[in-house]
């Protein structure tokens, strides 16, 4: 919530992200109750997938002041979303893991350049979750791979959440100060 006050955009890419590990747990507690709880299709996880990603890094980009390159990262995802009928299902794994890929790397480019050590802890994080994703491992550490991955990007979306905190109010007191050397 307070995100969405910071850009819109950016909560809702943190609702998306929370949304599908949220409705599977409550599925499971659904079912432990006896309640017959159907969770959805996988396409709309995959769409949630695809898109919370990219709003994270067109905060990122917007408030940074690259409206050119949010506005061709978010367009691109919206694009491979609504093209996702003609993707198959191996197509879609790849498309995920790329849509990752690149909006971690572009958040990481942004946080690099203004110095957002949040921005590049979360970027690295989700940089790890993407490439741990991508073997065959089934377990590390005693843990099922897939609990590995939800608590790096958990990790990740909260150090974005400080970076984006961070880099407005870097951006709330530059023009607070630009606003006092005008009126002098």
């Amino acid at each position: 919530m307070q995100t969405y006050q910071i850009h819109r955009g950016a909560g809702l890419g943190f609702l998306l992200q929370a949304l599908v590990p949220l409705l599977e747990t409550a599925a499971l507690f659904a079912a432990s109750l006896g309640l017959d709880w159907v969770l959805g299709s996988p396409y709309n996880a995959w769409v949630s997938t695809v898109i919370s990603l990219p709003l994270l890094a067109f905060a990122f980009h917007w408030l940074n002041g690259d409206h050119s390159t949010a506005n061709v990262l978010l367009g691109g995802v919206l694009l491979l979303a609504a093209s996702s009928d003609y993707l198959t299902e191996e197509g879609k794994d790849v498309a995920a893991h790329s849509v990752l890929m690149v909006a971690s790397v572009t958040i990481l480019i942004v946080s690099i350049f203004t110095g957002n050590a949040y921005g590049i802890a979360g970027s690295l994080l989700a940089g790890i979750a993407g490439l741990l994703a991508a073997t065959r491992l089934l377990r590390l550490l005693m843990l099922r791979k897939r609990d590995v991955l939800r608590c790096l990007m958990a990790a990740a979306n909260l150090s974005w959440r400080w970076a984006l905190q961070l880099q407005h109010q870097v951006l709330e007191w530059g023009s607070a100060g630009l606003l006092a050397e005008t009126a002098d």
